[in-house]
């Protein structure tokens, strides 16, 4: 890498053999702009990402009220609470094409699209809100969006509806989903890697000379900034090394007391718990790096098969394994509040990692803005009004710490908040999906 006269594009990358890593935001790097000279960028980029729970939550305890640090919040989004000032309640959206009939797939395949869905087997949605903006970020990051899931996409026809469309909240096209990646150490190795099937060698490793020259040449802070990240790339390697270590990087439960054959290096976490925060902390390590700038998370797929042997049950000497995500959302007990819970820490977990890290004068979460939304209110499948959490101020662009009712509004539409939130990411379109109206406050 070249850093004469500091003089280092948004395109560079630290680099090894069969490695490179995009730079994070540094102030004291300039970039290059559209002409081929210099330019400085002073404010770090803005980020969205999407964070998707499917068969909604429990019924009476999805609220929120008030503002800042008096907002008062029902039992699902406790763990929110210190991310109340920096945190959007929004209430009463809907997207009118998934009240058109069939249930999970009609209500999921166009929750970031806004399109009117084929039937009957079809696959026929729109572009989705996320690649719209990885469009037009595509040439300041080394990956365009990234698509993570931790279930596996479901092929078979549901009330008249393929099942993609319940596996699916990310499209590429009007017929193409974007592919998901469920695998771990994939989705780290699409990170960082130029040959995603070489893992022979530590990322870090293979771009620390790169790394040490590139450190004596930005400020103090920009140091910090760097050693901060470049930490941070090493702990998920660790964490993804350690989980094949005790076996857990398994697709299945094996029957065996040890594998007879070599651990998949591709393979999905047995666990749930560790599959979330492995793909929770790729994400955050995308942001950070600045590989890219648009990420979605489907912790689960609508009418999702998961269970959950990592969470005790209320039922004395049990956990709760003994009944699939998308059955127990139909009994809205508390261990349907339990599993809820424990999905919504996730998002705190991300809200935290990325709140301690500081960017200029703001910190990660400041500059990103993180939706956290379901396909429908309840597991009774109601869906006309929609769950909508949304963490971060956009680089500042959105005052958070409220609570915003659309309930009994004219614009109450999903495709009108993300109007608003491709502006806050430098996209402004006419229209999107069924809406050309942003939302009034955001």
């Amino acid at each position: 890498m070249t850093t004469n006269n500091l003089h280092v594009s948004r395109r560079t990358f630290l680099r090894g053999v069969g490695v490179s890593m995009a730079l994070p935001w540094l102030e004291s790097l300039p970039v290059w702009s559209a002409d081929g000279t210099p330019r400085r960028e002073t404010e770090p980029p803005v980020r969205f990402a999407c964070l998707f729970a499917g068969n909604g939550f429990h019924s009476g305890e999805w609220w929120a009220r008030g503002q800042g640090e008096q907002m008062q919040l029902g039992r699902v989004l406790e763990s929110l609470r210190p991310y109340r000032e920096k945190m959007l309640f929004i209430r009463g959206l809907y997207n009118a094409e998934a009240l058109i009939g069939g249930i999970h797939s009609c209500q999921t395949g166009n929750l970031l699209t806004g399109a009117h869905l084929a039937p009957g087997g079809e696959i026929r949605s729109g572009v989705s809100c996320d690649q719209v903006i990885a469009q037009r970020m595509r040439e300041h990051t080394k990956v365009p969006s990234l698509v993570l899931g931790c279930e596996p996409s479901i092929a078979a026809i549901h009330k008249n509806y393929s099942m993609i469309y319940s596996s699916h909240i990310s499209w590429s096209s009007a017929t193409t989903p974007t592919p998901l990646e469920v695998y771990p150490a994939l989705a780290f190795d699409r990170l960082f890697r130029n040959d995603v099937g070489r893992a022979d060698q530590s990322v870090l490793d293979a771009v620390l000379a790169d790394a040490r020259g590139l450190r004596n040449q930005v400020s103090r802070s920009d140091q910090r900034r760097l050693d901060e990240y470049l930490s941070s790339v090493r702990e998920v390697e660790q964490q993804i090394n350690r989980a094949g270590q005790a076996g857990r990087l398994q697709g299945w439960r094996p029957t065996l007391e040890r594998p007879n054959m070599p651990r998949p290096a591709d393979g999905m976490p047995q666990d749930i718990d560790q599959h979330m925060r492995l793909m929770c902390d790729i994400l955050v390590l995308a942001f950070q790096t600045d590989t890219t700038r648009v990420c979605t998370l489907k912790l689960n797929n609508d009418h999702s098969s998961l269970r959950f042997p990592n969470l005790p049950s209320s039922q004395p000497n049990q956990r709760i394994d003994y009944m699939i995500h998308h059955l127990l959302s139909h009994t809205n007990n508390a261990d349907w509040l339990k599993v809820n819970q424990f999905f919504t820490e996730q998002l705190a977990y991300i809200a935290g990692r990325m709140s301690r890290v500081q960017e200029g004068g703001r910190t990660l979460l400041d500059n990103s803005m993180i939706l956290y939304c379901s396909s429908m209110m309840t597991g009774g499948h109601d869906n006309n009004q929609l769950p909508v959490v949304l963490l971060g101020s956009g680089g500042g662009r959105i005052r958070t710490g409220r609570v915003l009712d659309y309930l009994n509004r004219p614009n109450r539409k999903m495709c009108s908040l993300y109007l608003s939130l491709m502006d806050k990411a430098g996209v402004r379109l006419d229209r999107f999906g069924d809406s050309d109206r942003r939302l009034e406050e955001i």
